[in-house]
């Protein structure tokens, strides 16, 4: 045991009166909603990287934790498992979530940098073996290291992409050997800065080969997992190949990959392309790639990723009920992407923010599942499209007519149609009896 949460003891559901900073007071892990446990529904993991990896800093000024596990010992990076599963332990979630550098020192080169990463994984697999929570997916950085400032699969340099190839090769491995779930691959710096110095073309291509090869080697090793992709708009470049679920699912069909892999959508990343979170959500649903989502908030005036703790109930309904109407997850689950403000310093902030996260996720998801059961939203949404079930209206569609007949009808049906009522403000108002 370390001391970091000392006197900190596991949380438990206490209800919505409780006065208690550090219990839950919605989520209810044993709850049964939609015929499934709370737990089995949200599938809550943490975040290794923004609990125990960041240091605090941001543009204008770096560190302000003082952790006891930064460093870049083999030691230190065991210490900082033993306090991630110490907190796993407090609020009891059943996932977690990792890069490999955020569970391995930087070695002085590649094999060393895997060596390291292959002795945390035994480390950290004997803490699952013992009743830790799972891998919900495993994925590489390929973003922090100064080699990578150019990308790494779109990269100019062919030594980078080999470099990244070889790395998220070593991370499909220790997400398998963990029994990971999925594996994601989040391109930090998969953009461009400037189309003076871009090939977009060629990088392109680079990016949809390496994913033909990621794809390849889940196959070859029998990973039974799901191969996800995080789109990812802008920050820190101009712009990004994987932009959004729609960019995303054009890329998969240009490589032949739309029914190998679906997609991690991030709240944060989602209003940063110009979408709201369930937007992305139904999109992805609609194209059958919904796969996972990472759970998180924007600060609205800051224009960037901010990764804060949910607190939005009502927008973090709707995002629910795009789920919930898509069958729920399978693979997939809610990771909290979120981290402590640079000035949320004590061990108390980490559990209560994950704890105040999780009860706005089961309030949400509660409400969500409300207006789901009642249908409705659906029955609105039903009656609007209603006419489109109709012979002639889906001759229109079936390829039984052209423009030519189509013409012909409406000359001798005397079609002359009035607008109708899209009724917002009515089903916005539907939506907040249930909030």
């Amino acid at each position: 045991m370390t001391t970091f949460f000392e006197d900190i003891n596991k949380l438990k559901y206490e209800g919505p009166d409780s006065d208690s900073e550090l219990c839950y007071r919605h989520y209810d892990a044993d709850e049964i909603v939609l015929g499934k446990r709370m737990e089995d529904q949200l599938r809550f993991a943490i975040a290794y990287w923004h609990s125990f990896a960041w240091e605090g800093g941001d543009p204008f000024g770096g560190r302000t934790f003082d952790r006891s596990w930064f460093g870049t010992t083999m030691d230190l990076a065991k210490l900082k498992a033993d306090v991630a599963f110490e907190l796993f332990a407090i609020l009891g979630q059943p996932f977690f979530c990792f890069h490999d550098a955020d569970v391995r020192p930087e070695g002085s080169n590649f094999a060393e940098s895997t060596k390291n990463l292959e002795e945390m994984v035994d480390y950290i697999g004997g803490k699952i073996e013992q009743g830790g929570p799972k891998l919900l997916w495993g994925t590489a950085n390929l973003f922090s290291h100064r080699r990578f400032m150019s990308g790494a699969a779109t990269n100019p340099d062919p030594d980078v992409f080999a470099y990244s190839a070889a790395t998220i090769k070593t991370n499909m491995d220790a997400t398998k050997k963990l029994g990971g779930q999925n594996y994601v691959l989040w391109g930090g710096r998969e953009g461009y800065e400037t189309l003076l110095n871009t090939d977009l073309k060629r990088e392109r291509a680079q990016a949809g080969r390496m994913l033909q090869m990621v794809v390849d080697y889940k196959h070859k090793i029998g990973f039974e997992g799901t191969i996800l992709i995080e789109p990812k708009p802008q920050e820190p470049t101009k712009h990004q190949y994987d932009y959004d679920v729609a960019t995303v699912y054009g890329f998969l069909k240009d490589f032949g990959l739309e029914n190998e892999v679906k997609m991690n959508i991030e709240q944060g990343h989602a209003i940063l392309a110009g979408h709201s979170f369930e937007h992305e959500l139904a999109m992805a649903a609609s194209l059958g790639i919904l796969g996972s989502i990472d759970m998180n908030r924007n600060d609205y005036q800051s224009g960037w990723d901010t990764d804060q703790f949910p607190n939005n109930v009502p927008e973090v309904a709707l995002a629910y009920y795009e789920i919930i109407k898509s069958g729920g997850f399978t693979n997939g689950g809610t990771n909290f992407d979120a981290k402590l403000r640079r000035q949320s310093l004590d061990p108390v902030d980490l559990v209560a923010a994950h704890a105040g996260g999780m009860d706005v996720c089961a309030k949400a998801f509660k409400a969500a599942a409300a207006m789901y059961e009642d249908g409705k939203l659906e029955q609105a949404r039903d009656d609007r499209y209603a006419d489109w079930d109709k012979p002639e209206a889906q001759k229109m569609l079936n390829g039984d007519h052209s423009l030519e007949s189509i013409e012909d009808y409406v000359r001798q049906a005397d079609v002359n149609p009035e607008p109708r009522s899209g009724r917002q403000e009515r089903l916005e108002n539907v939506v907040n009896t249930y909030l």
